[in-house]
């Protein structure tokens, strides 16, 4: 049974995961770069009795990140959360691969959330990896390591795994952005399971081109938590 589920046109369907609010802190040096973790959000008000909640999709609640069906009201317009089926497709069949004295940085740009940690420092990961550098390699791994929605990754070699950081299965809601979900939590929608990420954004703006990820498509919006 998937740790959530997207429901046709409606909430993510939510089993036991701790909920915390976030936000995202982008400097002008990749080593300034970081998750800020805020409150723990009680779900037991929210939640049935196995602890299975659900969260806004639409972005129309008035109790946000809960739902309140506000995605069944058809004014200004009915919600559609239609999923986007090329996202599931393996992210290593869409991602580029860039080889460098570095190692090996993947970027699949589908997935990405537009956050802004692989651009502040000047020169991207992908670029760094390839630079004949110690501290340009540091650079890399610090930006690949804190794309939250899993869009870059980086291993030693192209045939090495993904080296990934330990991180706390859980849900971050972001301060006016998506759910940042991390530690390989499983998802399914429509056309089945997706696949396992040790890190992904979800759209919670109701507005993404890749639902059910977000594309950053909520600063265009003006989307708000209020």
């Amino acid at each position: 049974m998937s740790d959530l589920k997207v429901t046709t046109n409606g909430p993510y369907e939510v089993r036991g995961l701790p909920l915390i609010r976030m936000r995202f802190v982008v400097a002008k040096e990749s080593v300034n770069h970081r998750w800020v973790d805020g409150e723990v959000i009680d779900t037991s008000p929210h939640s049935d009795e196995d602890g299975t909640y659900w969260l806004c999709r639409c972005g129309r609640s008035e109790s946000k990140p809960f739902c309140d069906d506000s995605h069944l009201k058809d004014d200004p317009t009915p919600f559609d959360g239609t999923e986007n089926p090329q996202r599931h497709t393996p992210y290593r069949e869409v991602a580029k691969t860039f080889e460098g004295p570095g190692g090996v940085v993947r970027s699949a740009a589908p997935i990405c959330a537009h956050v802004g940690f692989c651009t502040a420092d000047g020169s991207p990961p992908w670029r760094r990896v390839r630079e004949d550098d110690p501290q340009a390699h540091a650079s890399e791994r610090r930006m690949v390591d804190f794309c939250p929605s899993g869009t870059l990754t980086r291993a030693e070699s192209v045939a090495g795994e993904d080296i990934e950081a330990d991180l706390p299965l859980r849900i971050g809601v972001v301060d006016d952005g998506p759910y940042f979900v991390t530690g390989g939590a499983s998802l399914s929608g429509s056309e089945g399971d997706y696949e396992i990420r040790n890190r992904m954004t979800l759209c919670r703006c109701g507005q993404s081109a890749q639902m059910p990820f977000c594309d950053s498509t909520h600063e265009k919006v003006g989307f708000r938590d209020s």
